[in-house]
């Protein structure tokens, strides 16, 4: 059967390098004949008052209608008669399982007579459009594809977008290695593409090896700025003496050892971006004076007069609760207020639906590439299903780190639980013993390993274990931890 187009129209590169699409939009009306009726006439009103390149067709039943529509290369405008519907269901009631193959496909619902109430009901049951037949048919058809144009040139343009946004989803992640298929990296992504457009600062929250730096440099990259420089600090290796020098720079002679000017972190960042890593560590002296080159883009160098100007866009990155530090006074709420114009939550690898798997095998190809002697291995279902009940405390860098140690350690092509590591240690915590014995040991090893990797600290320990405070406390009584 032949294709038709409706439009054509072009949405240009977005400056990642990815390609420019030209979309055509094909349609054609599909009008539903009840047994026993003669619609021949109905679609003859529609051909008069269609576009000369729309196709107009009757189909005979619901399973042929079903069919056509799930077709997603062309649109279609579904006409569906009210009362006899396809001899089975009602008109009404064809329309859930419509809706069920296509979102946004209009559905018009024909009748020979109609009022308010029935109008209302169709409407409620999720047609588009309601058609009394009659006289004056042929103007009622012309008014409904006047509007219907309209939606489906909508609908065309949001399939476009969606496609458009799905290659630069897959550009970023290619260009910036965010591996991973879940709904949590997919909406990531989009969330960095969206607000790589806007030069505002960022703020990047998430536990620690969750790749807060990669998501950084993706924002940067995405905006268009791979000629131009991104710096990064990492604000818990500096005193404030040192992180000030650091960022600012010093005149020649500002203190013992200054023999000459150096440029900060700001000045080398300028027309870039530049990274604090690990904010949450500052002072708050020293976030006074973080916010006003935030606020106004001016410093100066220490033991200088001269104030300056820099354009670098400041993205910040903690795994620290600024919140619980403002609400404590250990974090000034104006600078958090200047610095989460956009707040990226980075999801822990336990939250990354099927990421597991697909991280494992990346990161053991990537090891062989950089080192040969180490390749053809291959990851065992059984160390598969290990991984996939790992916790991942230490998220997607401590991954990382277990499959190339792995890949080291494994003297065959296939890499087991013993090679990753993990097994021996949880079987010699949970040890023998009856079923709920097991689950008791497993419970008391989870909670004090969790413990351990927060530092003592029960609220990020929750929050590493997937669980609510109150949760954790429930549990860490029951082993005899609670203080």
């Amino acid at each position: 059967m032949p294709s038709t187009t409706l439009v054509g129209r072009r949405i240009e590169g977005d400056g990642l390098g990815g390609p420019s699409y030209v979309h055509t939009m094909q349609v054609a009306i599909l009008i539903l004949e009840p047994p026993g009726s003669q619609f021949g006439s109905l679609r003859r009103e529609f051909h008069a008052e269609a576009p000369d390149d729309w196709e107009v067709r009757l189909v005979s039943s619901r399973e042929e209608l079903l069919k056509e529509i799930a077709d997603k290369s062309q649109h279609h405008l579904v006409v569906v008669p009210d009362g006899a519907g396809d001899g089975e269901l009602s008109g009404l009631e064809l329309i859930e399982p419509i809706r069920r193959v296509t979102t946004d496909a209009p559905i018009v619902v024909v009748a020979e007579q109609g009022n308010v109430d029935i109008v209302a009901q169709a409407i409620e049951a999720g047609a588009t459009d309601f058609l009394v037949r009659g006289e004056h048919l042929r103007q009622r058809i012309a008014t409904l594809l006047g509007k219907l144009r309209g939606l489906l040139e909508v609908i065309d343009r949001n399939r476009l977008l969606d496609e458009h946004n799905a290659q630069l989803r897959a550009d970023i992640q290619a260009r910036m290695k965010i591996v991973g298929e879940s709904p949590q990296v997919r909406t990531l992504v989009d969330r960095i593409h969206r607000i790589s457009q806007v030069p505002r600062p960022v703020l990047i929250i998430g536990e620690r090896g969750t790749g807060k730096e990669l998501v950084a440099r993706a924002i940067h990259f995405a905006a268009g700025a791979s000629s131009r420089p991104i710096v990064t600090v990492n604000c818990a290796a500096f005193s404030d003496a040192l992180l000030e020098s650091e960022l600012f720079g010093h005149e020649k002679g500002a203190f013992t050892g200054a023999d000459a000017t150096r440029h900060g972190k700001f000045e080398q960042a300028d027309g870039g971006t530049l990274f604090l890593d690990e904010i949450g560590h500052m002072s708050v002296p020293f976030q006074e004076k973080i916010l006003r080159v935030v606020e106004y883009g001016t410093f100066t160098r220490v033991g200088g007069t001269k104030e300056l100007t820099t354009t670098a866009r400041i993205i910040a990155a903690t795994n620290r609760q600024l919140k619980e530090m403002i609400a404590a006074g250990e974090f000034l709420p104006d600078l958090y207020d200047r610095l989460a114009f956009e707040t990226i939550e980075v999801p822990p690898l336990r939250q990354r639906q099927g990421d597991v798997e697909v991280l494992a095998r990346y990161f053991l190809n990537q090891f062989a590439l950089e080192t040969p002697a180490f390749g053809g291995k291959a990851l065992s279902k059984s160390a598969l299903t290990v991984l996939r009940g790992y916790a991942f405390p230490g998220n997607v860098r401590e991954l990382k780190n277990l499959i190339e140690r792995a890949a080291y350690r494994d003297t065959t092509d296939e890499i087991t639980p013993e090679d990753l590591g993990l097994l021996p240690a949880s079987d010699a915590a949970v040890g023998g013993g009856t079923f709920q014995e097991k689950i008791h040991a497993l419970e008391r090893r989870l909670v004090t390993e969790a413990l351990k990797q927060a530092d003592g600290n029960q609220a990020q320990a929750a929050r590493n274990l997937g669980l609510s405070y109150h949760q954790f406390r429930y549990f860490l009584k029951k082993h005899g931890g609670a203080t």
